[in-house]
């Protein structure tokens, strides 16, 4: 696969792994990755410290729980995304993605980025801890 002449079929990149938490890169923007991914149940709370995360519902519903500084009090919240939907998590805020069934994603973010951030609580043996993984054809 050409990433530069051939298309990609987001459909066909999904349907070529079964892996939950293991995001694919299935092309490059400049220094960015665009990632899928297939989800279900919890990821892991963490932290992106330098860069923002971009997230895109392909198909299912997804949750993200959040944990933001408001001022001199700290709250949490959850957004809901259906299929459709973006959402960007700010850089540095502690965030925890969940899928309460098979769902599947789209991630931009920068080359070389964790799927579990720069800071982390314990990774259940579920999540791929990765920069993500080249699709293969």
């Amino acid at each position: 696969m050409d990433p530069i002449s051939d298309p990609i079929s987001l459909d066909k990149a999904l349907s070529s792994f079964t892996d939950l938490w293991s995001p694919r890169i299935v092309t490059a923007v400049n220094d960015y990755d665009v990632r899928v991914a297939k989800v279900e149940g919890e990821h892991v709370w963490h932290v992106h410290d330098h860069t923002d995360e971009f997230f895109l519902v392909l198909e299912g519903e997804l949750h993200i729980a959040l944990r933001e500084k408001k001022g001199e009090t700290d709250g949490e919240r959850t957004v809901v995304l259906p299929k459709g939907s973006v959402f960007t998590v700010p850089r540095g805020t502690e965030h925890k993605p969940y899928a309460p069934s098979t769902a599947a994603i789209l991630v931009f973010e920068p080359t070389g980025t964790l799927s579990v951030g720069d800071r982390h609580d314990d990774v259940p043996d579920h999540v791929d801890v990765t920069p993500g993984h080249m699709l293969r054809p």
